[in-house]
């Protein structure tokens, strides 16, 4: 394939600062009729099962340096590219691949993108490049994917974007679908308050309900300390706004929540409208116990530092008592706490209420990223016949399917002289995230799939499929039972309410104003600030424009209701 017109790299290499995984992909379903593509197809584009002759697909990767490979393999050829070779006459093409560290992945990117050099047929990003994926969407590179999912989608494939038609909204342009979301699964990143019940147990205390009997038992975790550690020694509550004061660890925006407002997001204001949570006047409340808390040393005085993953260190070390989190987080990472406290027992609850009775937690959207089709793409029917196959049979795996127990054997699972599966950590040599090889990340999810596996071994029942299975072995002997705490509180859960395209002004003040923000509510916390300075906060914001980006945002929620 030839480098790809010239003309977009201009207009993208200003954009390109960050820079998810790119993936081709490859997958469909099959369709009576040959049809000539909207995507400006080359040649005519008749879905198959399998391609003969082949059809190649390129992509560039940005490797996550803690991808595991063994057998010799390589993110270019292994065990996956085979299999699709084999499977559906696809071969992939890696154009390039990177170690994917300080931005290195982005760099190498902008570089190919501003010289010329041949781009990939398929481009998948995280949300964590949204911006990036908005961009790549308005150069014009990208073909309308709507009319090619209508096509060849399975309706496997169909029925699980459906369960949130409102998945479409931030990659749609006038009516037309132009990425095609990635899938995740329901609730994956909305959280409980994990806690050391062994200390409440010895404390004679029980699980807190309210913000006040939280900061009770806070105070016993550090001054009476059932293990016997030191107050300076412990973390009552292990939180860290790093990055963003609503994270998927270590989350500190339920504290907000307790007084109305979920920062740093776009909720349902009294009148219908929607307003961004962190001006909501009920930040107030919550940065006031912010500050109180961290005057008492009951959250880390590098909070302003700690990303998610910091939040976990003391919670592994077995010197903090509460953490917020997923449900999922007895598997990882509070099954290690064992390691260095062996007496610690992590137990879910809820989500603590305010001195009104409100609570709230942020809640996860039904996707993780979004997969672009280049408009010269040769056979973009070809992603769909890949794609089809890993929503079919993967993402619903039953007993004796390929997938039954997980993708390839001696990678991701592994079977006893039993036949029953191991747990990740003894598989032979060593467990690899084999999705990760896959073209799309997390290769398929149905949103729904993994709490009905949840609940029906909260149940007792015996795990079945595959989801069942690897769930019941590798996530944590009390991920069932967070499950339903998690959704005994179903109600509280907000979803970011803004999922639409990057606004106009957005692209030219929304850095300065989450700088302002994020400067603004650390300051109050760490006692740089009075609280009264967030009153003023709220009328630069609005000036510098914010009020013009809500106008905005709420013009498309008006759209889209």
């Amino acid at each position: 394939m030839t480098a790809r017109r010239k003309k977009w790299f201009p207009i993208l290499a200003a954009s390109l600062l960050l820079a998810g995984s790119l993936a081709g992909c490859s997958g469909g379903e099959p369709k009576p009729e040959a049809a000539q593509q909207p995507a400006a197809s080359k040649t005519e584009n008749v879905y198959k099962e399998k391609y003969d002759p082949e059809v190649t697909i390129t992509t560039v990767w940005g490797v996550d340096p803690t991808l595991q490979f063994k057998n010799g393999e390589t993110i270019e050829n292994n065990v996956a590219t085979k299999w699709a070779k084999e499977k559906f006459g696809i071969n992939i093409k890696s154009l390039w691949s990177i170690t994917d560290t300080n931005g290195a992945f982005a760099t190498k990117l902008r570089l190919a993108m501003s010289s010329g050099q041949e781009m990939p047929d398929i481009v998948t990003l995280g949300t964590e490049n949204q911006q990036l994926a908005q961009d790549l969407i308005d150069s014009g590179m990208f073909a309308e994917v709507g009319t090619l999912f209508d096509q060849y989608a399975s309706e496997t494939w169909k029925n699980a974007m459906n369960l949130d038609p409102n998945v479409w909204n931030q990659y749609s342009r006038d009516g037309k679908r132009m990425g095609l979301p990635v899938l995740d699964f329901a609730y994956n990143h909305d959280y409980v308050l994990w806690i050391r019940q062994d200390w409440l147990d010895k404390l004679g205390m029980s699980a807190p309900k309210t913000m006040d009997e939280l900061e009770q038992v806070m105070d016993a975790f550090k001054n009476q300390n059932p293990s016997g550690l030191a107050p300076d020694k412990v973390t009552p509550l292990s939180i860290g706004f790093k990055t963003s004061m609503s994270t998927w660890m270590g989350d500190p925006s339920w504290i907000f929540g307790a007084y109305g407002t979920l920062p740093q997001q776009w909720n349902v204001a009294e009148d219908g409208s929607l307003e961004y949570g962190s001006v909501h006047a009920g930040m107030k409340q919550g940065l006031v116990k912010l500050n109180e808390w961290m005057n008492k040393g009951f959250i880390p005085k590098e909070a302003a530092l700690w990303d998610e993953n910091k939040t976990a260190e003391p919670a592994v070390a077995g010197t903090a008592g509460i953490i917020p989190g997923p449900y999922w987080m007895s598997g990882w990472p509070l099954i290690d706490t064992v390691k260095n406290a062996p007496e610690a027992v992590w137990k879910p609850v809820q989500i603590p209420s305010g001195p009104d009775g409100i609570a709230m937690r942020h809640g996860t959207q039904y996707t993780n990223g979004v997969t672009l089709i280049h408009k010269d793409m040769e056979h973009p029917e070809a992603f769909f016949t890949y794609q089809n196959y890993l929503f079919d049979n993967f993402a619903v795996s039953k007993e004796g399917s390929e997938f039954a127990n997980g993708l390839f054997e001696g990678y991701d699972f592994e079977l006893d002289a039993n036949g029953e599966m191991v747990p990740n950590d003894q598989i032979e040599g060593v467990y690899v995230n084999v999705v990760r090889y896959l073209l799309v990340r997390d290769g398929a999810r149905i949103p729904d799939e993994q709490m009905k596996a949840l609940l029906k071994l909260a149940k007792g029942e015996k795990p079945e499929s595959r989801l069942e299975k690897d769930v019941a072995v590798n996530y944590g002997k009390d991920t069932p039972a967070a499950a339903e705490v998690l959704l005994s509180q179903e109600e509280i859960s907000k979803k970011n309410m803004f999922t639409g395209p990057v606004t106009a002004t957005m692209k030219s003040k929304w850095d300065y104003l989450l700088k302002i923000e994020n400067q603004t509510l650390n300051e109050i916390i760490y006692g740089k600030q009075p609280v009264e300075s967030f009153d003023k906060f709220v009328e630069t914001w609005k000036a510098g424009g914010g009020e013009q980006i809500t106008k905005e945002v709420n013009e498309w929620y008006q759209s889209v209701k």
